[in-house]
């Protein structure tokens, strides 16, 4: 078996920087998470409650639909408001079709949007395509914005599709239509790219994405754009699914990319259930991006699975309510409380390996398991500092948490 250090993540691929409204994407650093709405665009209200509860989840972009002129109208108004609340968030406008008209009709869109998104397969067709696209890349240029080239393989360029396959027939079919549909997508971003290039815009305004559905075809198509680019990507599972499945389809595609050192920003497209909270795609993806050690968002609750030695509900309750205290703490932590976000506490359910996992921690407590005495010894910094017993262990353990992170991370704020 090789040693464990063959395990580590590989370097981060040398990618072109690319400043998003103040974030800086690619280029080394920190990957950044990003969301979408699903609210109609012209109901500013709902989209600006949606945009500000994705932000405040840790969405450090938003993206927007800007798919008609009341949208289009819409999108400075939002921003307007979103500054009110005092929420500097970089939103990028989503377009197909008609982005061009919009653009050009509506230009104080156009200033307020922090990115473009354009999709080559739907810019524009036949003799229009590049015209179009060159108008959207004009318009960047204009107003000094960055572009995301986001191709999508369920709108994927036909015209440069059918050649391809065509030549490959015409070569004794040497590939696979899905090895030739790949290659599609990957040309179809980087000969975007090129075009707006020769256009006017600098490498360092472009940021490439190629989205697919199958996780082994998502792999395969961004290890080919990477090999052949330094472009900045953008990397996302396009029609992930809902639940459970959405979430292990995301993460194994973009685990495995993120673990060879390609992708600069990721966005978990779930299907929400109806009426469902947007957010959890935010969380995901900050989950995704913590546990491989890319990044700390929020501080790690360790908790056991329980066994027949857990029959009582009690340390699940409280690994519930911890970490959800620590998540609707974080938006007001980060400034009061600076590092806390790498804090480590562990709920654990019995005797087995409730202490040492306590141990292991910042501060964590070992709760009774089934038969043993009632009483749950808590550890701070790796030792044993007290022993809780009665109704109230939750409580206590809960303020105790708080006045360790108080008088650990509270210091720091204090002697800045």
């Amino acid at each position: 078996m090789p040693p464990i250090e063959d395990f580590d993540p590989k370097p981060r691929r040398a990618s072109v920087a690319v400043d998003v409204g103040g974030v800086i994407v690619g280029g080394g650093a920190p990957v950044v998470v990003q969301s979408m709405t699903n609210t109609d665009t012209a109901d500013i209200d709902g989209t600006v409650a949606q945009v500000a509860a994705l932000f405040k989840a840790g969405s450090e972009m938003v993206r927007i639909t800007v798919d008609r002129n009341e949208s289009a109208a819409a999108v400075p108004r939002i921003r307007d408001r979103l500054v009110r609340l005092g929420l500097d968030v970089p939103l990028i406008g989503d377009f197909h079709y008609i982005g061009h008209q919009l653009l050009a009709d509506y230009p104080d869109c156009a200033e307020a949007l922090a990115k473009y998104r354009i999709n080559p397969g739907n810019v524009g067709f036949k003799d229009k395509k590049d015209k179009q696209f060159a108008d959207i890349v004009e318009m960047a240029i204009r107003y000094d914005k960055p572009v995301r080239i986001g191709v999508n393989w369920g709108s994927l360029d036909q015209e440069l599709l059918t050649r391809l396959m065509d030549e490959n027939q015409a070569n004794g079919f040497p590939l696979s239509a899905r090895q030739v549909t790949r290659e599609a997508i990957v040309q179809s971003a980087l000969l975007s790219a090129e075009l707006a290039e020769e256009i006017g815009l600098a490498r360092n305004r472009i940021i490439l994405s190629a989205k697919v559905s199958q996780v082994q075809d998502l792999i395969a198509v961004y290890q080919m754009i990477a090999s052949r680019s330094d472009h900045c990507l953008h990397l996302g599972l396009t029609e992930a699914g809902m639940g459970s499945k959405g979430i292990v389809a995301s993460s194994a595609s973009m685990g495995y990319l993120l673990q060879h050192g390609i992708g600069d920003t990721i966005r978990i497209s779930l299907t929400p259930e109806p009426n469902g909270d947007r957010t959890r795609e935010v969380q995901v993806a900050q989950e995704l991006l913590q546990v491989m050690g890319f990044r700390q968002f929020v501080p790690v609750v360790a908790a056991c699975p329980g066994c027949g030695r857990t029959t009582s509900t009690t340390f699940q309750e409280l690994a519930q309510r911890i970490q959800g205290d620590l998540r609707k703490n974080m938006p007001a932590w980060r400034d009061k409380y600076p590092g806390v976000e790498g804090l480590n506490v562990a709920v654990m359910g019995c005797i087995v390996n409730g202490p040492g996992e306590s141990k292991h921690a910042d501060i964590g407590i070992s709760l009774p398991g089934t038969g043993e005495t009632p009483a749950a010894p808590v550890f701070i910094d790796g030792r044993k500092a007290m022993t809780l017993r009665g109704a109230d262990i939750a409580a206590e353990f809960e303020s105790l948490v708080a006045d360790y992170i108080d008088k650990r991370y509270g210091r720091k704020t204090a002697a800045e």
